[in-house]
């Protein structure tokens, strides 16, 4: 059975950071792409970041571009997401995605298989 899970999340102010963890069990996603997407209240899912299964290739949100960084350690089957200089629109649930059915990198959550619970982050003003 395929489990991601993340950690990571909390209640940060305003210009702060965190770090976000997404550990697979139940299978290897070294040779797929990762992803992570967001959804706060009201709003519908939105991708923020993805990864290729190599790093070579990343793609990220304009919004969040400068102050997230994606990436991923294949030998622990995790994959990151350091979020710097949160905002208070950042505010929403973090979800990790895996693939196991195609190669590229994508934000199209329709692509992913396998999904996390999610985490909350929260950023106060």
């Amino acid at each position: 059975q395929v489990q991601l899970v993340e950690s990571g999340g909390g209640l940060v102010q305003a210009g702060g950071s965190l770090r976000l963890s997404c550990a697979a069990s139940g299978r290897t996603f070294s040779s797929y792409p990762m992803g992570w997407f967001r959804q706060a209240p009201g709003k519908e899912r939105e991708f923020v970041a993805a990864m290729s299964w190599s790093g070579g290739t990343t793609y990220s949100t304009d919004s969040v571009k400068g102050r997230f960084a994606i990436s991923r350690d294949n030998a622990k089957n995790t994959v990151y997401l350091q979020m710097n200089s949160l905002k208070p629109e950042d505010t929403a649930v973090y979800y990790c995605a895996a693939t196991a059915s195609i190669v590229a990198p994508t934000g199209d959550p329709r692509n992913y298989d396998y999904w996390g619970q999610g985490t909350q982050v929260t950023v106060s003003s």
